[in-house]
């Protein structure tokens, strides 16, 4: 079974890489200086859990965070932070608001200041809370 979990997650990644064109792997590229303002039709909303390596001590930690410039160049300039927290026993959790086209310039960013100190995992996010509160509203 792990295996074939293991397959359909390689398989639904290469699906991803294909639909994206060949641009999609280039990693390597300088990342595009954009610096549109998120609007209504082109923003992303995206959460970010910095997960601590909790083997090392904090303090070793945020050296390695001030070597690698993480906060000198997180967040970059132009993307909106929507929400910065601490989750004790986790790390920060952080959720931006960006026009998609910088995507890939956060994620360069992180790759290149966060990871060491942190494991990185995404999730892009949107806005649900006047939906909510709405329904609740009807409701009562």
């Amino acid at each position: 079974m792990g295996r074939c979990k293991g397959s359909l997650v390689a398989m639904a990644a290469l699906a991803a890489i294909l639909a994206l064109g060949p641009d999609a792997t280039a990693q390597t590229a300088a990342a595009p200086t954009e610096n549109a303002a998120p609007t209504a039709d082109n923003a992303v909303m995206l959460t970010i859990f910095f997960k601590h390596d909790q083997s090392r001590p904090l303090s070793e930690l945020n050296a390695q965070l001030e070597r690698q410039g993480f906060y000198k160049a997180f967040p970059p300039a132009g993307v909106e932070v929507v929400s910065w927290y601490v989750m004790m026993g986790i790390g920060q959790v952080v959720t931006l608001r960006l026009p998609a086209s910088r995507l890939r310039e956060v994620n360069r960013i992180l790759e290149s200041t966060a990871w060491g100190s942190y494991r990185t995992e995404f999730y892009p996010t949107y806005d649900y809370k006047a939906v909510g509160i709405a329904a609740h509203e009807k409701a009562q």
